[in-house]
């Protein structure tokens, strides 16, 4: 299969990278290679979803930060820390969980005189768009039992662009396994099985947070809907 080499031929984002076969190791593999968005162009790597293959529950995100993509892991940042010790709070068990993003490479803006710092610029509508053909795969790979979603933007690639966090966590919405978006977490309505999805805030959202202790103690409540319905 041959990849896209220009911005003309970039029309379907990362679909002609996805491979239609193999695991989500097969993704990781491929998506390294990726050149769906420009986004590729001035971060440092391919910034994949990590955990169980077959977990059950995936976590996705907005996107890598600075240190996820020095790295090349997700959420090892201090956002990522903070995540990584919410579930367990809430009683989910990190070994059954697959954590992600809703855009694989760093979107950033350099500031300062030698342009070294790296501030974080949220992805776009079309960024979005030309990722999600990996958060499908991974999402069919890994058939995952729940999806949480965290924040506007990763809310915004599961369920459209109407999704708004504040209106929709805490709440066990439905996300038809077949295709993304889904409609505003309706259940959809054909008998086809649907995953259930939790939203949350960001975990960055926490750190930002005037009451960090009050704001983490929110994000934990919202996961312990998922942890009730994971059982």
């Amino acid at each position: 299969m041959s990849a896209p080499t220009s911005p003309d031929d970039r029309q379907d984002g990362a679909l002609p990278y996805v491979p239609a076969r193999g695991g989500v190791a097969a993704l990781r593999r491929a998506a390294a290679d990726c050149r769906g968005c420009p986004l590729h162009e001035n971060a440092t790597q391919t910034v994949f979803g990590a955990g169980p293959a077959h977990a059950r529950t995936v976590v996705v995100g907005e996107q890598p930060g600075d240190q996820e993509d020095r790295e090349g892991e997700p959420y090892v940042g201090p956002a990522g820390r903070l995540l990584r010790k919410a579930p367990a709070d809430a009683a989910i068990d990190e070994d059954q969980v697959y954590f992600t993003n809703a855009v694989k490479h760093f979107k950033f803006a350099p500031v300062g005189e030698a342009r070294k710092r790296r501030i974080h610029k949220a992805p776009g509508l079309r960024e979005l768009a030309a990722c999600r053909p990996w958060l499908t795969a991974e999402l069919r790979r890994v058939d995952p039992e729940l999806v949480v979603a965290l924040g506007a933007t990763a809310g915004k690639s599961l369920l459209g662009n109407s999704f708004k966090v504040a209106e929709s966590r805490g709440a066990l919405l439905y996300l038809p396994g077949a295709e993304l978006p889904a409609t505003a977490g309706e259940k959809p309505d054909d008998d086809g099985e649907a995953r259930r999805l939790v939203a949350t805030v960001h975990p960055s959202a926490v750190l930002r947070s005037k009451d960090r202790a009050e704001a983490y103690q929110g994000l934990v409540s919202d996961l312990g809907v998922a942890a009730r319905f994971l059982g």
